[in-house]
């Protein structure tokens, strides 16, 4: 499994909690409302953020071992495990919910029998688009 550290730069707000952001990933930001949120947010961010660029078929940036001192002087440097192949798949198989119509007649009969639509739908759409069973995550 894939695994990459970047170090995260977490600036003190006047108002509480941390700006979140990455050197190594421009533009990819995020806030915490305290150290533990702003960790799980970094994570969060970044894991959002590399996924974003293998989908853009970007190349993924090296992670930094260490930081110019003008980005760590007076801010926390906190450094963010990622495990990109792990995101992909919990992302990827997300249930989504999609919208369908269909007449009000098929609708309560479907109900009658207590189908599952969600169910059928996916195994339909697999049928349809001639998924190999080997292929599904």
């Amino acid at each position: 499994m894939k695994t990459l550290t970047y170090l995260a730069v977490l600036e003190s707000e006047k108002e509480g909690g941390y700006s979140i952001s990455f050197p190594d990933l421009p533009g990819c930001f995020s806030q915490g409302t305290d150290l533990e949120d702003a960790r799980m947010m970094a994570e969060e961010a970044a894991s959002l953020h590399i996924y974003g660029m293998e989908e853009d078929g970007e190349e993924i940036p090296v992670p930094s071992v260490s930081l110019p001192e003008a980005k760590t002087k007076g801010n926390i440097i906190l450094a963010v495990t990622l495990h990109p192949d792990l995101f992909r798949a919990n992302r990827d198989n997300e249930r989504i919910k999609t919208n369908v119509t269909i007449p009000a007649w098929l609708k309560r009969e479907a109900e009658i029998r207590k189908v599952n639509y969600s169910r059928l739908l996916e195994n339909a759409l697999i049928e349809y688009l001639k998924i190999p069973a080997r292929a599904l995550h």
